[in-house]
């Protein structure tokens, strides 16, 4: 699957090892930065993120900061942007099965390594349900 990831420097360090470990898995990986875990503005990191998922390329996106929430926020600005934040596997299936969520939005100062890869597994292999979802991810946007 191809995907792009993005954090600040509170999720710098997971963000390095969740790309690492994504690429083993056979993931395309493209990370936005930043480069290093120097002190940077989420804004900076997640709005170049949710323009290309805005844009449909691609269609999945990761994005951590301290708390998951400054990025949450700032991804879920754009129309066909549908970021979750999710700090468990039960809540990222939930995300994509019920919400269609595109963008997953992680709380790295939360997470251990493993945890957040359980959680990007469970998103990234769940589907959207449809259905009875469907006329509800439609009214997400005004009309």
């Amino acid at each position: 699957m191809e995907l792009l990831i993005a954090s600040d420097h509170a999720g710098y360090d997971l963000k390095t090892s969740l790309t690492a470990w994504l690429r083993q898995q056979g993931h395309q990986v493209e990370d936005l930065g930043p480069a290093s875990a120097d002190r940077v503005d989420y804004p900076d990191y997640a709005h170049p993120l949710a323009q290309r998922i805005e844009a449909g390329e691609p269609k999945v996106g990761i994005l951590l900061c301290g708390s998951g929430n400054g990025v949450c926020m700032t991804a879920n600005k754009y129309p066909h942007v549908r970021a979750a934040l999710v700090w468990n596997a039960e809540l990222a299936g939930l995300a994509r099965a019920h919400n269609d969520a595109n963008v997953l939005c992680l709380p790295a100062r939360y997470l251990d390594e493993q945890e957040a890869r359980l959680i990007v597994t469970t998103f990234l292999q769940t589907a959207f349900e449809g259905g009875r979802h469907a006329p509800r991810v439609q009214k997400i946007q005004p009309a």
